[in-house]
């Protein structure tokens, strides 16, 4: 019977550890933050998105995103077929009392449990080379892309929009192809 009690002992001892060990394991998973193995997408979501209509050139979509991750999350680019290409715009003070619309360096930056607005005046993704016009009440398809890699997409409803009217001026950039958006932004 002595036998019997110490292989009972050990039985019930390792069970312990196993059960302590898997505990110990279950608690870091449950105190360690999901985002460590979440994708940026994962993270993010878009809310009240909209694109200008346009007959043809160039349009801007607007958004607000939302970052529920304990980290910041960068928007590296985005595209829609709608367009020949679409960049990441910011809209900065031009030094003389106007403004001015330019690509935005490392695009945009989520921060941590935050969101940005993308909106006429400020930051917004800029449709270039409309492939066709984009009408009040389409819905345009986009996709962005983060630093991690991982993509997001969403369709932005077209609606009429009277401000912001830039004056557009395609290669007044040492020849290059991107435009000077300065005029006013209302």
């Amino acid at each position: 019977m002595a036998i019997r009690r110490i292989s009972a002992r050990r039985l019930t001892r390792s069970a312990a550890v196993a059960a302590a060990a898997l505990l110990t394991v279950t608690a870091l998973a449950a105190c360690g933050s999901d985002d460590a193995s979440s994708s940026d997408a994962d993270a993010v979501t878009i809310s009240d998105q909209w694109v200008k209509a346009a007959d043809s050139g160039m349009t801007a979509a607007f958004g607000k995103l939302h970052n529920s991750a304990d980290r910041d999350i960068r928007v590296v680019s985005a595209h829609t077929d709608d367009a020949g290409s679409t960049e990441m715009h910011e809209v900065v003070d031009n030094g003389t009392g106007g403004t001015t619309m330019r690509q935005k360096d490392g695009g945009f930056v989520i921060p941590a449990k935050g969101e940005i607005d993308l909106v006429p005046g400020g930051e917004h993704f800029m449709l270039m080379q409309l492939k066709k016009p984009i009408t009040t009440g389409q819905n345009v398809a986009f996709s962005i892309r983060f630093e991690d890699g991982s993509t997001m997409k969403f369709d932005a409803l077209a609606r009429d929009f009277d401000g912001n009217q830039e004056n557009y001026a395609p290669g007044e950039h040492g020849g290059d192809d991107m435009p000077d958006h300065s005029g006013s932004h209302q």
